[in-house]
């Protein structure tokens, strides 16, 4: 099972998804698994998501529900017990799984964390 479990809702983010899931590959922390939920997607996203040539990449593809039921759909899908968002046109730097899992660390009994950059 995976430490953590990174959750991305997709919904016509084509341009920016694989720098977005280059950044959760190239993390100093590897031990995740990342969900992406095509939420009725119209412009090839999800194309460009199969084409990552690695296991811990899933896609599970839903009619469009909005951000929310995509994020609650990657929950719900979830092999890890600490769950990540990341959006779809974002990006993390390499150290930011580390971070969260050192809070993690640290403040066992809280309920979320949170960086900033």
């Amino acid at each position: 099972m995976p430490e953590v479990s990174v959750v991305i809702p997709l919904y016509n983010k084509a341009p920016y998804i694989a720098r977005a899931l280059s950044s959760i590959i190239a993390q100093t922390r590897q031990d995740f698994e990342v969900i992406v939920i095509d939420d009725g997607s119209t412009d090839g996203g999800e194309e460009i998501v199969r084409g990552f040539d690695d296991p811990r990449i899933r896609v599970i593809r839903q009619e469009n529900r909005g951000v929310s039921a995509a994020r609650n759909r990657g929950i719900e899908a979830a092999r890890a017990d600490f769950i990540a968002f990341l959006d779809a046109d974002d990006e993390w730097m390499p150290t930011h799984l580390g971070a969260l899992l050192r809070l993690r660390g640290r403040y066992p009994r809280a309920g979320a964390y949170g960086t900033a950059y």
